[in-house]
């Protein structure tokens, strides 16, 4: 009975079975017969990257390897800074969306793992995708599979109940919510043996001047979100602009293709500091120009974590989703020059299933509920400006 269990366990959704036949072709490929090297899984947004940087420092030691003998496994969202800021890792990325549904990229991508012949899989990701990040390191078939315990719901249960029987060793990080900066450190102090203190996340960037023209000191409004509910409403963002640009600040624009929508409005400020910047920067020069702002206003997004990332002074504004998972950071690990500001409502947690929008276009209530007043008087006081 437990043989056919394993074959054939209940309550696996639909696209679980779908992948299956790939389990077993991957089984099937030779690997090589000494395995070396450490694998990193990091199936996870630009922001979630900023946070485990600083903790990856230490996995060489910690495993007793070379650091060119660690692979980090990640997204192609954030491999436009591969060079800067994993300098001395080995990096690959994937998209990890064609991996999700694609089965013939899915089984190149485990064809990958597996020829590696790695010896150790990590993953340390609390709020993951079973049937992404557990299945990269299951297809790995490294002799030690280490990952942490995730976040899991009755939809998810029984999944990630089968990909843990299959970890060699399975790491609680703490309960929900638990901030992402200091469970990377518990994981790795787990792993050592020995307490590792959490330290205030940060990446290693370049000193380069940012592609725009001389001129004032210049806040960078990131208005931007993948998720339209995080979006502080535009109308909110122009406000704070404009009280910048009367106080004698630039204001710079930030955003992708999918920003566009508000270069009309820009365009009606007329002012020649309002320089807008949409569709217009790659990754690596968007890190530029917030590495030199006198301060970055952000949602909670990854361009957000990267201003965070590179010490500038950030106002970031929160939602209630999943409050103190990811932000705000709390404060043995904030940096010094960042403010997070929320609308509080008794409803959060709500994981972002939130009843109380007209339309899945709107900005979630506790994030519309952040006043402007607030945001400008925190730009304030991160740049040391004076008057009313």
């Amino acid at each position: 009975m437990a043989g056919l269990s394993t074959l054939f366990p209940r309550g696996m959704r639909r696209r679980w079975w779908l992948f299956r036949p790939i389990d077993a072709l991957v089984a099937l490929c030779p690997a090589p017969r000494r395995k070396t090297g450490v694998v990193v899984v990091r199936m996870d947004g630009i922001g979630d990257m900023v946070m485990v940087r600083r903790a990856l420092d230490h996995l060489p030691a910690v495993l007793g390897v070379d650091r060119s003998e660690i692979t980090i496994l990640g997204c192609h969202s954030w491999k436009g800074l591969a060079a800067e800021v994993f300098d001395g890792f080995t990096l690959v990325t994937i998209d990890e969306h064609a991996f999700e549904k694609k089965w013939l990229y899915r089984l190149k991508i485990a064809l990958w793992v597996r020829r590696q012949g790695f010896r150790t899989a990590v993953c340390d990701m609390f709020m993951r995708k079973v049937l992404t990040a557990d299945s990269l390191v299951w297809m790995s078939r490294a002799d030690q599979r280490i990952v942490c315990r995730p976040f899991i719901t009755d939809r998810t249960r029984a999944e990630y109940a089968w990909y843990l029987d299959r970890a060699t060793r399975v790491i609680d990080t703490g309960p929900y919510p638990t901030h992402e900066g200091l469970r990377h450190f518990t994981f790795l102090s787990e792993l050592a043996g020995r307490t590792i203190p959490p330290e205030v996340p940060a990446i290693p960037w370049r000193e380069q001047a940012p592609p725009l023209p001389d001129g004032p000191p210049y806040v960078v409004m990131n208005f931007g979100s993948n998720e339209p509910g995080r979006r502080w409403p535009f109308g909110k963002f122009l406000d704070v602009a404009r009280r910048c640009l009367d106080h004698g600040f630039r204001v710079v624009f930030v955003g992708a293709a999918q920003e566009a929508f508000a270069k009309p409005r820009i365009a009606e400020l007329g002012h020649s500091g309002a320089i807008d910047t949409i569709g217009s920067l790659k990754l690596g020069q968007l890190v530029d120009v917030l590495k030199h702002a006198a301060c970055v206003v952000t949602n909670d997004t990854g361009p957000g974590h990267l201003a965070l990332g590179v010490g500038v002074p950030t106002v970031l504004i929160a939602g209630g989703g999943h409050f103190g998972c990811f932000v705000p950071y709390p404060p043995a690990i904030s940096p010094a020059r960042a403010v997070f500001l929320a609308h509080e409502m008794e409803c959060y947690h709500c994981l972002w299933r939130c009843p109380k929008r007209a339309s899945d276009r709107d900005a979630f209530p506790c994030v519309a509920g952040v006043e402007p007043e607030r945001v400008w008087q925190a730009v304030r006081q991160a740049t040391d400006t004076s008057g009313g």
